[in-house]
């Protein structure tokens, strides 16, 4: 065995401690979070030979240290799930040292933690995804604060967020414009023949006060920069796509369900080399989409799936949905006759899973996907 160093860290410290080529502990001391006192954590790793470095990922917490020892160290990045603490060992001292004792042990895998492009592409997908939730948010304040003026015009279309007819009254109302008929001439022609101008006029006739209209401004110029933010990531994530990862990007669209959006993310969160990964079970587990084996003197206690990479799994999920609903894709046809034996959230998640298997095999044979030639690699749900 060679020297380990386990770190324990958390948002204004990290604990380390290094264990010699016998398992016995040489050195612990907390170090702080700022630039210079992780330099001064390197420079200690460095003089006590210590090759190789294992932390949990706790949060962001651990990215500032992995950028600051990545060049220097064998890194392992591990799951809490998996180096757990058992009952009347918990401090921050003695995780590290626990830390260290599994990854001296070779008890620790360590998780994927992409580099260069992939890790630039990661975090403008995760931008676009934290700004449609936003978005939506704000979207339901903005529904919200014209139901308590009593304009209820939202209830007649399906799309409130998007909708071109709803976003023109609100700015003619920002304007100044009071005036039922001239709003209700700002609705879309399709909308007033389905449920009539009386019907369209009535709820559109509310009470506003200088307050209502300086709330909907606001909401507005928020969900104007939203939306510019948005399309301003999506046009940088496709660019670094196009330039490094145009192939990968097309085998995955080959797959029911997948767009170019969608793979762009996907293919992010994972990388285009499967072989950091090992197998397409792995790379399951490591989504957390596998049902956790919770058994205890035969009885089960839990089957809900493990926790993972939530940006993924919210990837695939909506990938999922699409396949599903979709009446020519073998996915549809399968969720359909899983649906009829088990709830249709559980059937799915089984659906998700085939979907994250038939990207590992897409990725890794370099190959388009072929429903006859991939369904044998397909794991059953």
């Amino acid at each position: 065995m060679e020297k380990a160093c386990g770190l324990d860290v958390h948002k204004d410290s990290v604990f380390a401690c290094i264990l010699d080529e016998q398992g016995n502990k040489i050195f612990e001391k907390r170090f702080g979070t700022l630039t210079p006192e992780l330099t001064s954590l390197r420079d200690t790793l460095v003089s006590h030979g210590c090759g190789r470095v294992a932390m949990e990922s706790t949060s962001i917490y651990w990215m500032p240290v992995w950028h600051v020892l990545a060049s220097d160290f064998s890194l392992k990045l591990a799951n809490p799930y998996f180096i757990r603490q058992l009952p009347g060992r918990k401090s921050d001292v003695k995780d590290a040292h626990w830390i260290a004792q599994c990854l001296q042990k070779g008890l620790i895998k360590g998780s994927f933690v992409p580099e260069g492009v992939l890790q630039e592409m990661r975090q403008y997908g995760r931008q676009c995804f934290r700004l449609t939730k936003n978005r939506v948010r704000l979207e339901q304040q903005l529904d919200n604060q014209l139901q308590r003026c009593n304009i209820r015009f939202s209830n007649y279309v399906s799309n409130q967020g998007n909708n071109v007819s709803l976003r023109k009254i609100i700015n003619a109302l920002i304007q100044g414009e009071r005036d039922r008929g001239k709003l209700a001439r700002l609705v879309h022609g399709r909308i007033r023949n389905k449920h009539g101008d009386q019907v369209i006029g009535d709820s559109l006739d509310g009470v506003l006060c200088p307050t209502d209209i300086e709330l909907l401004k606001q909401c507005m110029e928020q969900l104007d920069l939203f939306e510019k933010q948005q399309a301003a990531c999506l046009n940088h994530l496709e660019e670094l796509a196009d330039k490094y990862y145009a192939r990968e990007i097309s085998l995955l669209c080959t797959i029911p369900g997948i767009q170019k959006y969608s793979a762009m993310c996907i293919l992010s969160e994972i990388g285009n080399d499967m072989g950091a990964f090992g197998s397409a079970s792995q790379l399951v587990g490591w989504a957390g989409l596998r049902p956790r084996n919770d058994e205890s003197a035969g009885k089960i206690q839990s089957r809900k799936t493990l926790h993972g990479n939530k940006y993924l799994r919210k990837s695939l999920i909506q990938v999922s949905w699409s396949a599903a609903r979709s009446k020519r894709s073998f996915l549809g046809k399968k969720y359909n006759q899983l649906s009829r034996r088990m709830k249709s959230q559980k059937a799915l998640m089984a659906i998700t899973r085939k979907i994250l298997v038939i990207i590992f095999n897409v990725l890794k044979t370099g190959q388009p996907f072929d429903a006859n030639r991939n369904l044998q690699a397909v794991t059953p749900g």
